[in-house]
């Protein structure tokens, strides 16, 4: 079988000899090409037209999200940006999403070693993803019209959903986006979003997302109130959980606990605490990501009499989150990702 071929993009030489160690400690990727800034990046990207791309986002001449949205309109290939845990890279790195880059790695290696080998353990693992549906990439389309909600239910005792938990991972941020900017701003509910995320980016992109969406976006707080017609965006690096204070009141509670879990957020989590607090009211929605965080918690809400949506394979980054939701007949729609909108909203 051919080698996944990787063009690096960094203008640090030693980040390029770094990147390019972790890359090649898997014998079925190969480094071809490095550059030294966005528009050699672009010209060699022309040339030597890889089968993923990482790219660094701070370089002089031309930065990583020019160059991505080049690339992206001339040759659309997956690329991976190699962000900094800071809030100002966060806010680049999702406009980099924004035009038609996969996935984002968050690099931080001033730390243990530990740290080097789990950055690499994911560049790889995300590189091998996204090189299987390079097919599926194109730069994406201008902003939605927002649906028009036709019929308003309002009362707590007759509306059928409560609250709707987004879960994704990669690929995860495009996908959201897409789905919250088509819904209309009076749906008589509550969103929880959760995305795997770090504690940088999760303000970033419920920012984002708020200068966009007909819906409120915030990120979460701890103790504060769930309400109607409000998104709320998980925090990384913590959990969120929904507890249930009264008849109709709601809360998110934030902690570390568990501090042993694979994923600070943890869908699973997230969607565990919805389908308790709100049993038969909630609703699970799973889009695109790599592995099966949210499977276990569209059961559980499936089992409270909940509702779920997964989105289909052919619109997914990575058909895992959502394939092992439909694999285990935890879907109750299988949806593009063009129709979730539209499927939340006749669910209600």
């Amino acid at each position: 079988m051919a080698k996944i071929k990787v063009l690096v993009v960094d203008d640090s030489a030693f980040m390029r000899r770094i990147i390019r160690q972790m890359i090649e400690s898997d014998p079925d990727i190969e480094v071809i090409g490095a550059a030294r800034d966005g528009r050699e990046g672009v010209d060699m990207a022309m040339a030597l037209k890889p089968d993923v791309i990482t790219m660094d986002i701070e370089m002089p001449r031309m930065d990583g999200m020019e160059a991505t949205a080049i690339i992206m309109d001339r040759l659309p290939t997956p690329i991976i940006i190699i962000s900094s845990l800071s809030i100002d890279e966060a806010r680049a790195t999702l406009d980099a999403l924004d035009k038609g880059a996969a996935d984002y790695i968050a690099k931080n290696l001033v730390n243990t070693a530990l740290d080097v080998v789990k950055i690499q353990d994911e560049l790889v693992s995300k590189i091998k993803a996204v090189a299987r549906r390079k097919h599926k990439y194109v730069r994406p389309e201008g902003r939605h019209e927002a649906l028009q909600l036709v019929e308003r239910r309002d009362g707590f005792a007759t509306q059928k959903i409560a609250v709707v938990a987004i879960g994704a991972s990669t690929g995860g941020p495009r996908a959201v986006q897409e789905v919250l900017s088509r819904l209309p701003a009076d749906l008589p509910t509550s969103f929880i979003v959760v995305v795997h995320m770090p504690k940088a980016f999760t303000g970033a992109f419920a920012e984002r997302l708020d200068g966009i969406c007909p819906l409120k976006v915030k990120e979460a707080e701890d103790g504060e109130t769930i309400k109607h017609g409000h998104v709320f965006v998980a925090q990384g690096g913590t959990q969120t959980r929904v507890v249930k204070k009264g008849v109709t009141d709601f809360s998110v509670v934030i902690s570390d606990e568990p501090l042993l879990s694979i994923y600070k957020p943890c869908v699973d989590i997230t969607f565990g605490s919805v389908a308790d607090a709100y049993p038969g009211r909630s609703m699970g929605v799973i889009l695109t990501g790599m592995g099966h965080d949210g499977m276990e918690g569209m059961r559980l809400i499936k089992e409270k009499g909940g509702k779920t949506i997964a989105q289909n394979e052919q619109t997914c980054i990575i058909y895992g989150m959502p394939k092992a939701v439909i694999d285990a007949g935890l879907a109750d729609k299988v949806a593009p990702l063009e129709n979730i909108a539209g499927e939340i909203v006749n669910m209600i």
